[in-house]
């Protein structure tokens, strides 16, 4: 009750209070989050919670962030507001909004954090259904996706990058992404971009090492997405044996 009160006034000296009841999230979370929003220096304090709940409480701290949109919370956003969990769907589409994503992504040297997090934002939004904005229903995910697809094959190859790429090449596969405003020939093109990289010699190096070590990622990836791909990671290794 008295954190319900709390929502109702401004006065900043509770911020300290309330940031420390939000922890407990799964219960104090949505009034914890609706209560920091009203203050003045609500960004900061929502900002610490952020980086500190999962779960649940993620996803009110998040979209209270997304609601406010200062220029403190977009960097934060736009780098770390997704952490894989399945709940991040809630929000996933949101934080692309908020964050105008697609004019960070389509800059010239997006840092390397960035684009990681593009990767995780796409994929959670493409499994969205039901839960929050899809691909389909976000306008600039062409765009998105097809910066994402230049700007990650800059960076080193590394499991969890081979499998964000596996991924949305599998998305650009099904229909959905048909209903998109691509221009003319472009989702093709941005599909064979991620199929060229996933086939490139030291991503094939990183995934089958991966395999090697029994990473559930990878193991999941060549049975899932593999063979509708036609990864040459996998099926070079398959002719091996």
């Amino acid at each position: 009750m008295g954190l319900a009160l709390l929502t109702t006034v401004w006065d900043d000296d509770d911020i300290a209070l309330i940031k420390t009841i939000g922890l407990l999230s799964n219960h104090f979370g949505p009034l914890a989050a609706h209560a920091l929003k009203r203050r003045r220096d609500g960004s900061d304090a929502l900002l610490w919670l952020a980086e500190r709940v999962t779960g649940w409480g993620r996803v009110y701290v998040v979209e209270a962030l997304c609601t406010v949109g200062s220029t403190v919370a977009r960097p934060w956003l736009l780098r770390r507001a997704c952490d894989g969990d399945y709940l991040n769907r809630y929000f996933a589409g949101k934080v692309a909004t908020a964050a105008h994503l697609h004019e960070a992504i389509t800059a010239a040297n997006p840092d390397s954090e960035l684009v990681d997090h593009t990767g995780l934002l796409l994929t959670i939004m493409a499994d969205s259904g039901g839960m929050g904005i899809t691909l389909d229903c976000y306008p600039p995910a062409p765009a998105v996706l097809e910066a994402h697809c230049a700007h990650i094959g800059r960076l080193e190859p590394s499991v969890k990058r081979f499998v964000i790429a596996a991924q949305l090449a599998q998305q650009l596969h099904q229909s959905a992404t048909e209903r998109m405003t691509w221009p003319e020939d472009r989702r093709e093109r941005v599909l064979d971009g991620y199929l060229s990289l996933l086939n490139r010699d030291d991503w094939c190096t990183i995934a089958r090492a991966g395999l090697a070590a029994d990473d559930h990622r990878v193991t999941w990836l060549a049975e899932a997405l593999a063979p509708g791909l036609g990864l040459r990671a996998f099926t070079d290794a398959a002719n091996d044996e």
